[in-house]
């Protein structure tokens, strides 16, 4: 477990372990739980399909890197669960492939329409 007081920049950091310099990483999607198994019942999104969902959180971006780094405030959940778990998830492209999901940013999805 990693410990930090309420409001304090949490900082991430996943890194691609590859020796091919080809290769991009992109954070899509990272998901506050007090439950590590659940994501879905109590979760805060911080990003999600690539788009930020947390004022407080910022990257720190590094072109053609193999990091993905960013921060956001810690925070607690309403109930005053006593830890707080992240689910990330990380795509790795090609380089300049400028159809994969690492160049395609912000998803925002389209809601459907319940009419006949």
């Amino acid at each position: 477990p990693y410990y930090i007081d309420l409001n304090q920049n949490l900082f991430v950091q996943a890194y691609l372990h590859s020796s091919d310099k080809a290769l991009v990483l992109f954070l899509d999607t990272c998901v506050a739980s007090p439950d590590p198994h659940d994501f879905s019942t109590l979760a805060y999104d911080i990003i999600k399909d690539g788009c930020v969902r947390d004022s407080s959180f910022a990257t720190y971006y590094f072109p053609n890197s193999h990091f993905a780094r960013f921060k956001f405030n810690a925070f607690e959940f309403i109930n005053r669960h006593s830890s707080v778990y992240l689910r990330c998830e990380l795509h790795v492209c090609r380089l300049r492939d400028y159809s994969s999901r690492c160049y395609q940013g912000c998803i925002r999805r389209s809601k459907r329409d319940t009419s006949s």
